[in-house]
This record gives C-alpha cells, structure tokens and sequence, in this order.
C-alpha cells in the first residue's frame, strides 16, 4: 500500500497523539511528561530500542536490520510560553504554555512514521537502520546557551548516522504543498547585549551630564542602516532592537543605557561581518563622549539543506501522491536548531503546509496557531517514502 495511504489509515490515532500532546505542553528542558508519553507509545513496538533522557528529556528509539545504511529522522517536543486563545477541546491545560509553533505536529508525525516503519521491519522488506529523534528545548537555551540539539549531539546520537531529515509546520501553506530550499534556508541565530556608558545627571541641566540616551538616538539610524550599506544587499541578513532598559525619573538623566536586540543572517562570512559591524556601531558612543561594552552570544547556526537529501525527500513528494505541490523557496529568518546537525551529517528539512482556511492569521508564535490536521498523515507519508528511499538506494 502506498506510503500515504498507510498514514491515513491511522488518521485517527495520528489526531489522538497530537491533541493529547497539545493538551499538555511543557516548556524547553522541562518535557519530563511529555517525553514519557512519547516512550510509552514506542514501547509497544516490540523491535524498537529506546533510550530516554538523552541530552536531557529526548528519546530515541532504534529500528535495525544490523546492517545497512543509517537514516536519523528528527521531531522536537518543546512548548511556548504563551498563554492559548484557542476554543477548540484540546486547548492547553497548563497556563501560559502552548504548543504555539507545531512541535506537538511533528511528535505525532514521527510516532505515526516509527509504527509504519516498524511494521516493515518486522515483515522484512527493509534493511539498515532507522533512528527516531524525540528531542527537547528547541525553542530555547539554557544559561550555556545550548538548546536541546547540541546535547543530543554530544551524547552521540548522530555519530553512526549518515543523513538526517526532519519536517516543520507551515502555516502559510497550506495542507498538500510541501516548501523546500536546497542550501542555506532558516537563519544562523545570534543574541547581542550591549551597554552605553556616559555620565547622569540632572535632567534641568543637561549641558551638564553626557547623556547616553542621545548618544543612543545618534547611533540608532546607523544601526538600522546596516543591510544594504555596511551589508552587501546581496547578502541575506536582519538586524533587530528589542529590548531598551534605562533611567529611574522623569527629572535624572541616566548613566547607562541597556540594549538588547538579535541578528539574523544565512552565510557563515555574512554573520561574521554583521557581528562585527553592529559591534563597531555602538562603539560611535565614544566619539559622543561615552564609552560601550559588547557581547555577543552564538545561537544556532543556519539550517543548510543538502541537495542530495533534498532529492529523496522530493522523490517520496512525488511518488506517494500527484496532487501535493512542492513549493520552492526559503523559509525565512527564523531559527531552527535543527541546523547543528545539519552541521554535523548531510540532512534536510522541509516545511509542512497545515494552513487552516478559516480566515484567521494563525501564525507561528501566536497565541492562536493551529494545524490542519490533515497534513498530518501527508507529514507521515513523506518519512515513511524518505525512509524507503534511502534504505533501498
């Protein structure tokens, strides 16, 4: 039977896992009862090995023949911390978090795709190996600031893998076209943090102190100037303030000025450069009279998708049902820590279109994000064909 039409026999079930996940979402580092879920489902695959608490609460369950080419596919756990405005019967349980960005979507979907897969192997038509990635702390880091993919990673669970694939939900899509981008295709992600120093004072007497926030003020546009004039406009990149923190009364002019923001870029040289020319912008406060201090923290690194992986994953596209679309294009600057492991062995991700045609902008990190759930048993079918492609190439 063809791959997406195994999936949708267990539309059902597939429903259940994903609601009940989106009932009780748990925030990065703290999925302990989602993660149990997740094992007590694969544990009734007899010839799964599963592994729990690996790189914090991820699970990783193993179908082998003992021989054979490696296939890793990928699904994270984590919730949001946003408070749910949706009316359906499966909102949230636990306040202020939400599973605001599909990760309860793709658990189901990796689960559907263990049983399929593991029905295969138990009847013998497929030989090698398939790892099934349950992992924690996407959409965040912790104080080292590492999120859940790295800690994978440095335990091991990609060391005997040869690709890896993975799937995300998307929104502006909607369910039956399938988005790819061969290359770099979601942002390296970085978080700067930089204070402006000068002297307070009264603010009646200005002429007195040397005011931080106008020194603020004259390097801002310079600052919103970068892409296209420090940048090359050829060079994919964005550069956000988020955060201003300063002052304690209306009449006290501060000594000190907080600011916050995050940049965004594709290529390895254009992250670099963009690092170093916001730094050296906020350095003008010292030509202004006041001085600045400047860190940066790495975040994950641009999702690169093979094109050779690309091409098995499109294969599967086509080949289980001529009516899904694949739509080819970036998926913007947004983060994915999907891209360490991207670094470490040749994979892919493609996005998922789960559009739910309502008329309401249900966007990812909203507090009324939800799915189609149709493309659940489509999400399904395509790891299910991927895997059948690679372990019989």
């Amino acid at each position: 039977m063809n791959a997406i039409k195994r999936a949708e026999s267990m539309f059902e079930q597939l429903r259940y896992w994903r609601r009940y996940i989106h009932a009780h979402p748990e925030l990065s580092f703290n999925e302990r009862k989602t993660s149990a879920f997740v094992v007590q489902e694969l544990k009734q695959l007899e010839q799964l090995d599963v592994k729990e608490n690996v790189g914090g609460y991820g699970v990783v369950a193993t179908l082998t023949s003992g021989r054979g080419p490696v296939l890793a596919i990928r699904a994270d756990m984590d919730a949001l911390p946003i408070q749910e405005e949706n009316v359906h019967d499966f909102i949230s349980m636990n306040d202020g978090i939400m599973h605001a960005c599909g990760h309860d979507a793709h658990t189901a979907i990796l689960l559907g795709t263990a049983h399929l897969l593991h029905e295969q192997f138990v009847n013998g038509e497929l030989e090698g190996t398939v790892k099934f990635i349950f992992q924690p702390a996407e959409e965040a880091t912790d104080d080292y600031g590492l999120s859940g993919a790295p800690y994978m990673i440095k335990e091991g669970v990609l060391d005997d893998v040869d690709q890896v694939i993975a799937l995300h939900a998307c929104p502006w899509q909607p369910a039956g076209v399938i988005q790819m981008n061969h290359g770099f295709s979601m942002a390296n992600v970085d978080v700067f943090q930089t204070t402006i120093r000068g002297w307070g004072g009264h603010g009646g007497y200005p002429h007195l102190a040397t005011d931080p926030l106008w020194m603020l003020g004259n390097i801002l546009p310079a600052f919103y100037g970068i892409s296209g004039r420090r940048i090359s406009p050829l060079d994919t990149v964005a550069a956000s303030i988020g955060k201003i923190q300063s002052g304690t009364a209306s009449n006290i002019i501060p000594s000190e000025v907080y600011v916050e923001g995050t940049l965004r870029s594709y290529t390895p040289a254009a992250r670099y450069q963009l690092a170093e020319e916001v730094e050296n912008i906020f350095k003008m406060s010292e030509s202004l009279g006041g001085s600045s201090e400047f860190y940066l923290e790495r975040g994950e690194p641009a999702l690169n998708n093979d094109s050779d992986v690309n091409a098995m994953i499109e294969q599967a596209v086509k080949r289980i049902d001529s009516n899904l679309h694949i739509h080819w294009s970036p998926f913007g600057m947004g983060g994915e820590d999907f891209g360490y492991m991207t670094e470490k062995v040749p994979g892919a991700m493609f996005f998922l279109g789960c559009a739910v045609d309502d008329g309401v902008d249900r966007d990812l990190h909203t507090s009324v994000f939800d799915v189609d759930e149709q493309c659940l048993p489509i999400g399904v079918g395509i790891f299910v064909e991927t895997a059948n492609n690679f372990l019989n190439t």
